[in-house]
């Protein structure tokens, strides 16, 4: 008994307190557990999936403020790392194999949304188990924005060798040059110039991406950035980007942006005009029509009319008309009568004929009638006979004569020849 109460008793004693303090530090040590599945939805009590735990464990106050590890006793670091990321969302992989997708984008928001370095692979998990394809666009530009945020070059290297090469592969890489161009502009520019995939430098098609990110903020650095391209493929996608972000800040400041910039670039200069052209005639055709009317007659401002009557036709031919023939100027005027035939003659030949009739025939009109027999030959081919008859120059008569008679005798050739004999023609 003597025994048990000098050595047997004090060893059970220290024995329990062991066990005890075991327990209180293993615990201490421990992350808050993040509840999941259905007992989440019975207490309602999971973690905010933005904000970390209110109430540290006395081992996370030993961590300095921005330490990445843990430190020993003796002050060093021990090298294992301790940095608590916020919860994502719990059955993340699950919930983005569903069907439900408000809850699917949802869930996968939060998770972009706390996406850190430590938990990015989770968030990649997540997106993986969608189905590749253009189906998951909309995901794959959040997680590449949300990645380019944290380690942009890492993103590169994921959207480069795992995503989908016929659908997604270029749109991943495009989103992240253009979330990395909105904090380091320099730093993507040079990672697209030394990554360069292209043969030629000029169709680097990355810096397209930067260009994209750079006018989301800033859209004169874009366009300062586009202009020091070489004439390419790169600088070709990049102009027609930058005409539908300019367009958007309406006809003064796009045609603005449009004029300024140098003639010694014509081919460069008349592309832009033209796009420009195109996008505005979509929006503004009273002011796409008035910037035309006071343009010079060059190839941008033939451009420029093009789109502009593919539009004002389908609206209202009868307006676009009226518009054409008060042109003052008569090579603009004949060329936009010309092109203005093309596509009324396709919607409504009957009402082309009759605005035609109220012309009177000259050279300027040449280009117009000619155009109407090349649409009209195949369906009305004696028809198209009689208005080559009125076309004054005597080479472009003859080009519509055989255009018109070849049609015509394909279908009846015995009558075409008889009229051939009859009017005397020889063409």
């Amino acid at each position: 008994m003597k025994f048990f109460l000098k050595i047997g008793l004090p060893w059970a004693l220290s024995l329990g307190a062991v066990f005890y303090l075991g327990l209180y530090v293993g615990d201490s040590g421990l992350p808050p557990r993040v509840p999941s599945g259905p007992d989440q939805a019975q207490t309602g009590q999971a973690a905010s999936p933005r904000s970390p735990s209110s109430n540290p464990s006395p081992a996370d106050r030993s961590v300095p403020e921005g330490s990445g590890s843990v430190a020993r006793e003796d002050g060093k670091p021990s090298g294992i790392s301790r940095n608590v990321s916020p919860p994502l969302p719990p059955n993340l992989r699950r919930i983005m194999k569903g069907r439900d997708i408000v809850d699917r984008l949802g869930a996968y928001l939060d998770a972009v949304r706390a996406m850190d370095g430590a938990n990015v692979h989770e968030v990649v998990e997540a997106f993986e188990a969608l189905p590749k394809g253009y189906g998951r666009h909309l995901e794959m530009k959040l997680l590449m924005r949300g990645w380019a945020a944290i380690d942009p070059e890492a993103a590169l290297e994921y959207a480069t060798n795992e995503l989908d090469h016929k659908s997604e592969t270029r749109f991943g890489i495009s989103e992240v040059l253009a979330g990395w161009a909105n904090s380091d502009p320099q730093g993507a520019i040079q990672w697209a110039k030394a990554n360069s995939n292209n043969a030629k430098p000029e169709d680097n098609a990355k810096l397209v991406g930067i260009i994209r990110g750079l006018a989301e903020n800033n859209l004169g650095a874009a366009d300062e950035l586009f202009r020091s391209l070489p004439e390419g493929g790169a600088r070709w996608q990049a102009s027609t980007f930058l005409a539908q972000e300019f367009a958007k800040l309406g006809p003064q400041e796009a045609i603005k942006w449009a004029e300024n910039f140098p003639r010694e670039d014509e081919r460069m200069r008349e592309t832009i005009l033209g796009q420009l052209g195109a996008k505005l005639s979509q929006q503004n055709l009273t002011a796409t029509a008035d910037w035309v009317r006071g343009m010079e007659d060059d190839k941008a401002s033939r451009r420029i009319t093009d789109n502009l009557l593919m539009h004002w036709v389908s609206k209202s031919p009868a307006e676009a008309a009226t518009w054409v023939q008060g042109l003052e100027n008569e090579q603009k005027r004949s060329y936009a009568m010309k092109q203005l035939t093309s596509r009324w003659s396709l919607l409504d030949p009957i009402s082309t004929a009759q605005w035609l009739n109220t012309l009177p025939p000259s050279p300027a009109m040449d280009p117009a009638v000619g155009e109407f027999v090349n649409m009209i030959s195949a369906r009305d081919p004696e028809g198209a006979m009689g208005w080559a008859l009125t076309i004054q120059n005597q080479e472009s008569k003859n080009r519509a004569l055989r255009k018109a008679y070849g049609a015509w005798e394909k279908v009846a050739p015995q009558r075409a020849r008889n009229w051939k004999q009859a009017n005397n023609l020889n063409f």
